[in-house]
Protein backbone atom coordinates (compact mmCIF):
# COMPACT_ATOMS: atom_id res chain seq x y z
CA UNK A 1 0.00 0.00 0.00
CA UNK A 2 3.33 2.42 0.84
CA UNK A 3 5.35 1.32 -2.20
CA UNK A 4 4.10 3.42 -4.88
CA UNK A 5 4.53 6.52 -2.77
CA UNK A 6 7.86 6.02 -1.29
CA UNK A 7 10.81 8.31 -2.35
CA UNK A 8 8.40 11.00 -2.68
CA UNK A 9 8.84 14.21 -1.05
CA UNK A 10 5.78 13.74 1.17
CA UNK A 11 5.41 11.21 4.00
CA UNK A 12 4.27 8.09 1.97
CA UNK A 13 1.26 7.05 4.76
CA UNK A 14 0.09 10.78 3.96
CA UNK A 15 0.04 10.11 0.62
CA UNK A 16 -1.32 6.35 0.75
CA UNK A 17 -4.35 8.11 2.52
CA UNK A 18 -5.61 9.62 -0.42
CA UNK A 19 -5.16 6.89 -2.63
CA UNK A 20 -6.91 4.85 -0.37
CA UNK A 21 -9.65 7.76 0.09
CA UNK A 22 -10.36 7.73 -3.26
CA UNK A 23 -10.66 4.07 -4.20
CA UNK A 24 -13.61 3.90 -1.54
CA UNK A 25 -10.85 2.29 1.03
CA UNK A 26 -12.35 4.70 3.81
CA UNK A 27 -10.95 2.04 6.45
CA UNK A 28 -8.08 1.37 5.26
CA UNK A 29 -7.18 5.40 4.61
CA UNK A 30 -7.95 5.65 8.18
CA UNK A 31 -5.60 2.84 8.92
CA UNK A 32 -2.86 4.06 6.71
CA UNK A 33 -2.48 7.73 8.47
CA UNK A 34 -3.26 6.27 11.93
CA UNK A 35 0.92 5.11 11.86
CA UNK A 36 1.60 8.61 11.16
CA UNK A 37 -0.55 10.44 13.32
CA UNK A 38 0.10 7.58 16.10
CA UNK A 39 3.83 8.78 16.04
CA UNK A 40 3.35 12.59 15.30
CA UNK A 41 3.26 14.23 18.73
CA UNK A 42 3.93 17.84 16.91
CA UNK A 43 1.91 20.64 15.47
CA UNK A 44 0.24 18.06 12.62
CA UNK A 45 -0.91 16.04 15.02
CA UNK A 46 -4.63 17.36 14.85
CA UNK A 47 -4.61 17.72 10.78
CA UNK A 48 -4.04 13.97 10.48
CA UNK A 49 -6.59 13.47 13.34
CA UNK A 50 -9.33 15.57 11.29
CA UNK A 51 -8.22 13.17 8.03
CA UNK A 52 -8.57 10.24 9.85
CA UNK A 53 -11.82 11.39 11.37
CA UNK A 54 -12.90 12.02 7.88
CA UNK A 55 -12.03 8.90 6.63
CA UNK A 56 -13.98 7.40 9.40
CA UNK A 57 -16.85 9.22 8.57
CA UNK A 58 -17.16 7.97 5.24
CA UNK A 59 -16.80 4.16 6.96
CA UNK A 60 -19.93 5.28 8.89
CA UNK A 61 -21.56 6.56 5.22
CA UNK A 62 -20.57 3.44 3.47
CA UNK A 63 -22.58 1.60 6.47
CA UNK A 64 -25.45 4.07 6.17
CA UNK A 65 -25.00 5.21 9.81
CA UNK A 66 -25.58 8.81 9.22
CA UNK A 67 -25.93 10.27 12.34
CA UNK A 68 -21.64 8.88 13.50
CA UNK A 69 -20.67 10.02 9.83
CA UNK A 70 -21.89 13.90 10.79
CA UNK A 71 -20.35 13.85 14.49
CA UNK A 72 -17.31 12.82 12.87
CA UNK A 73 -17.26 15.40 9.89
CA UNK A 74 -17.98 18.10 12.94
CA UNK A 75 -14.80 16.44 14.22
CA UNK A 76 -12.37 16.76 11.62
CA UNK A 77 -14.10 20.09 10.74
CA UNK A 78 -12.97 21.49 13.61
CA UNK A 79 -9.34 19.90 13.78
CA UNK A 80 -8.55 20.61 9.93
CA UNK A 81 -10.32 24.31 10.78
CA UNK A 82 -7.31 24.75 12.69
CA UNK A 83 -4.87 24.78 9.79
CA UNK A 84 -4.52 27.24 7.46
CA UNK A 85 -6.23 27.57 3.97
CA UNK A 86 -2.80 25.38 2.65
CA UNK A 87 -1.18 23.00 5.32
CA UNK A 88 1.11 19.91 3.51
CA UNK A 89 0.13 20.82 0.42
CA UNK A 90 -3.21 20.19 0.66
CA UNK A 91 -6.41 22.12 0.26
CA UNK A 92 -7.75 22.76 3.79
CA UNK A 93 -9.96 25.72 2.70
CA UNK A 94 -11.96 23.29 -0.27
CA UNK A 95 -12.00 20.10 2.20
CA UNK A 96 -13.73 22.05 4.66
CA UNK A 97 -16.07 23.52 2.14
CA UNK A 98 -17.01 19.97 1.59
CA UNK A 99 -17.44 18.68 4.39
CA UNK A 100 -19.87 21.61 5.65
CA UNK A 101 -21.73 20.71 2.24
CA UNK A 102 -21.98 17.24 3.18
CA UNK A 103 -23.60 18.16 6.58
CA UNK A 104 -26.06 20.82 5.04
CA UNK A 105 -26.70 17.81 2.75
CA UNK A 106 -27.50 15.61 6.33
CA UNK A 107 -29.07 18.28 8.06
CA UNK A 108 -31.81 19.13 5.30
CA UNK A 109 -32.62 14.96 5.17
CA UNK A 110 -32.84 15.41 8.81
CA UNK A 111 -30.19 12.59 8.65
CA UNK A 112 -32.67 10.18 6.80
CA UNK A 113 -30.63 10.10 3.47
CA UNK A 114 -27.22 9.46 2.92
CA UNK A 115 -25.96 12.41 0.05
CA UNK A 116 -24.03 9.74 -1.48
CA UNK A 117 -26.48 6.89 -2.70
CA UNK A 118 -26.93 9.10 -5.58
CA UNK A 119 -23.81 10.72 -6.31
CA UNK A 120 -21.54 8.28 -5.39
CA UNK A 121 -18.67 8.69 -2.88
CA UNK A 122 -16.40 11.60 -3.42
CA UNK A 123 -12.78 12.21 -3.76
CA UNK A 124 -10.27 14.21 -2.53
CA UNK A 125 -7.90 16.38 -4.75
CA UNK A 126 -4.58 14.70 -3.32
CA UNK A 127 -1.63 17.35 -2.25
CA UNK A 128 0.47 18.37 -5.18
CA UNK A 129 3.96 16.74 -4.43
Amino acid sequence: MLQPYVGADLDPHYLAFFGCFNQQLFFEAHEVLEDLWLADRGPDRAFYQGLIQLAGAFVHFQKNRLKPAAALLRLAAANLGRYPLEHQKLAVHQILARISSWQDALSESSYSTNPFVRTGYPTLSPPSH
